[in-house]
């Protein structure tokens, strides 16, 4: 029960991003569902493989890249959700700052 919780409250928190960034366009509110669940996959399965990858990058940067990783996660959901688009690599960076100062914001209130 609290992953669908989560999923929502992520969902929203797209949504509140797609309406103060003007680089990321959403259809509707079940786009944003699927984003979440897209989101959810893609750093369960792909990002701890980008994270053992980038390493010496990761451990030069002080951390920074992982910012990077982040955006890049963005740019496939992307390409795999039809209906969500960002309109080049800082915007998705921006997204992704956003995303998560909106769902941090989220989880204390709920």
């Amino acid at each position: 029960m609290g992953f669908i919780i989560k999923l929502l409250l992520t969902g929203v928190a797209v949504v509140l991003a797609s309406y103060i960034l003007p680089g990321v366009h959403i259809d509707t509110f079940l786009t944003a569902l699927i984003l979440a669940i897209v989101l959810a996959l893609l750093n369960a399965v792909v990002r701890p493989i980008l994270v053992i990858l980038t390493i010496p990058v990761t451990i030069v940067t002080l951390g920074l890249f992982l910012l990077v990783i982040n955006a890049l996660i963005i740019l496939l959901a992307d390409y795999l959700v039809a209906g969500f688009s960002v309109d080049g690599f800082i915007w998705a960076l921006i997204f992704s700052l956003v995303l998560s100062v909106i769902n941090a914001i989220l989880d204390m209130i709920f």
